[in-house]
């Protein structure tokens, strides 16, 4: 059997985002899967049409979904996620149900004190109103180009927003925001472990919404662990940089690391 690779979108975007990455990695000889978020349409339309599916939902409820998704497939998969997805990817590597991660400009987990301007403008959408802790939000297509396509021609952020943006649930974020408050947040990772599986960061070094320094206080958290930890950055990237036209860069480069690691 091919090894499974299970890719986990963020907030905002539909996993449709990932077909390239699919393409790219069953060429390469690996099984892939994309599932959604819970109540996720399987088409960005359907989504958008019933936004009230995917209104709820918490990180431990959607790192969960994920899980029995991957305790289907016969044996823990690599697991890459971008934005909170990268976040879901490290969650599930800790609990030992993924036998690799690639977490790609990550939403911060518990321990990542640093907030810069541009994550909290970013955030605003969702944070500023305490009831979108219950409802599934949208970005306008302006906030859309502030916080994903920043470093993108203004033609380009605007068909990435057409063609993959969906509703979100907004609790991630509050629950992101107040996790060094609580002493059970849902974005704790067990960083100490010494028997998980690789882990690698990546960073775009002008990302809005995860800047550059957000990842690398992750990586630093998991130094605690002795198992294998990378990060590589992207100078001139943005929070696009998995799905816009520089997608393949990043493909590349994590299909040379995993097979470094033998995967």
């Amino acid at each position: 059997m091919n090894r499974p690779v299970v890719f986990i979108h963020g907030l905002w975007i539909h996993s449709l985002s990932w077909q390239p990455w699919q393409e790219l990695y069953g060429e390469r000889g690996y099984e892939t899967y994309a599932p959604g978020w819970p109540g996720e349409a399987d088409s960005v339309a359907a989504t958008r049409a019933d936004p009230a599916r995917t209104a709820g939902s918490g990180v431990d409820e959607i790192t969960d979904a994920y899980a029995k998704i991957l305790a289907g497939l016969g044996g823990p998969p690599i697991v890459v996620g971008h934005s909170f997805g990268g976040l879901i990817a490290q969650k599930l590597l800790s609990r030992g149900q993924a036998a690799a991660a690639v977490a790609i400009s990550p939403a911060p987990i518990k321990g990542v004190r640093l907030v810069p301007p541009s994550l909290l403008r970013s955030s605003l959408p969702v944070l500023s109103r305490p009831g979108n802790k219950r409802r599934a939000v949208s970005l306008t297509e302006k906030q859309f180009a502030y916080a994903f396509g920043n470093t993108l021609p203004p033609a380009e952020s605007a068909e990435l927003y057409q063609r993959l943006t969906i509703p979100s649930p907004g609790r991630p974020l509050f629950e992101a925001s107040s996790a060094n408050f609580s002493r059970k947040a849902p974005t704790a990772v067990d960083t100490t472990r010494d028997d998980r599986g690789p882990l690698l960061f990546l960073a775009a070094g002008k990302d809005h919404t995860v800047p550059a320094g957000v990842v690398k206080a992750a990586r630093r958290l998991h130094a605690a662990s002795s198992a294998h930890t990378e990060i590589f950055t992207y100078a001139e990237r943005g929070h696009t940089a998995p799905f816009d036209h520089g997608w393949r860069e990043l493909a590349d480069d994590t299909l040379v690391w995993l097979a470094r690691q033998g995967l």
